[in-house]
């Protein structure tokens, strides 16, 4: 399996780093939808690095530490300098205490495993140090490459909590995470969430060297093409693309049990997804390996994050990602109104 291409990035802070066209999310590896042992997930991360992967992103979230712990236990014995490791801040977690259940108000998915703490929203400063210094003791690391704030958004806070915590992460984790920067603790800051409006948002009112956005740039929609992309190119932003299967129809395709946005796909989706997969099987390209080609596309994104709690998985992702696509097939999804005509996909 060929060695992934890279994209050299420059930070605001002068440091360049390399990302692989894809990386390796770590939600699914926290315990996501199902328990997962110990050795499968060691034996995944270290199947991406083998595979070419040079990108591997975490949080406190997944797993309540979890897939952070996990990370830590496989790339420890790698080259540092071999690879970047994101993690996020916005939660830090309480060991003496149980998890909260899960809210009925809120689309952000819950953990079907993980360790049993309690994690606590805190964009303030000294939780965000905090955080920070518990995310490095659980890797077993000395420093991540890039700190984003994490779930700042209405799909996780709800619209009546977003701008109170909108103005705790400026007036604190941003606050925190530019000093690390300036200081050379850490070479990238940025932001995580799944709304481009919010990114937009934090564009606007930081300077920010990446944002990871979730969803909502796939081949299913494009929401953040209009107004969110242009400004990351204007502005020099990164781009880490996750969410591109919109939580797994992209993946699976129209099938009974498709989800989209972590629930039941409803009845508009499914047409939508069944005619582009359509297409893509009159121009002999599967389904998942057009969602890939076409995220790859835009000139904003630097890696793509994808997840895998499997071996099998990751190097399937690494195959998929590397089929040319042919032109024709983006020029009939634009014909048919199924694809943004400004999308770049060429």
């Amino acid at each position: 399996m060929k060695i992934l291409d890279s994209k050299a990035f420059l930070t605001r802070a002068g440091k360049s780093l390399a990302f692989t066209s894809l990386g390796l999310g770590g939600a699914p590896l926290g315990d996501l939808f199902e328990r997962l042992d110990q050795q499968t997930a060691h034996d995944t991360i270290l199947t991406a690095y083998r595979s070419g992967i040079r990108v591997f992103d975490t949080s406190p979230h997944y797993g309540n530490g979890l897939s952070e712990a996990r990370f830590g236990a496989a790339l420890r014995d790698l080259p540092r300098d071999a690879f970047l490791l994101s993690t996020k801040v916005g939660r830090r977690m309480d060991p003496f205490t149980q998890p909260a259940p899960a809210r009925a108000d809120v689309t952000s998915p819950g953990f079907a495993g993980g360790f049993p703490h309690r994690a606590m929203f805190d964009y303030s400063y000294d939780g965000t140090m905090r955080s920070i210094e518990q995310s490095l003791l659980r890797t077993g690391l000395s420093r991540f490459d890039i700190l984003m704030i994490h779930d700042c958004d209405v799909w996780t806070q709800g619209a009546d909590m977003i701008d109170q915590r909108f103005k705790e992460a400026m007036d604190g984790a941003y606050k925190a995470l530019d000093r690390l920067r300036s200081e050379g603790t850490v070479a990238a800051i940025g932001v995580g969430v799944n709304e481009a409006d919010i990114c937009e948002r934090f564009a606007r009112a930081g300077d920010f060297d990446v944002m990871m956005l979730a969803g909502r740039y796939s081949l299913l929609e494009q929401p953040a093409l209009a107004s969110f992309l242009p400004l990351a190119e204007q502005k020099s932003i990164g781009i880490l693309l996750a969410g591109v299967f919109n939580s797994g129809i992209l993946a699976t395709g129209a099938v009974p049990g498709a989800t989209y946005n972590y629930t039941a796909a409803p009845a508009d989706i499914m047409t939508r997804v069944g005619r582009i997969e359509a297409v893509c099987q009159r121009h002999g390209v599967t389904l998942r390996q057009a969602a890939l080609g076409f995220a790859l596309h835009h000139p904003a994104v630097v890696t793509l994050v994808l997840g895998a709690v499997k071996p099998g998985e990751m190097e399937a992702n690494v195959a998929d990602a590397q089929i040319a696509i042919p032109p024709a097939l983006w020029s009939e999804l634009k014909r048919e109104g199924l694809l943004d005509a400004a999308a770049p996909t060429g």
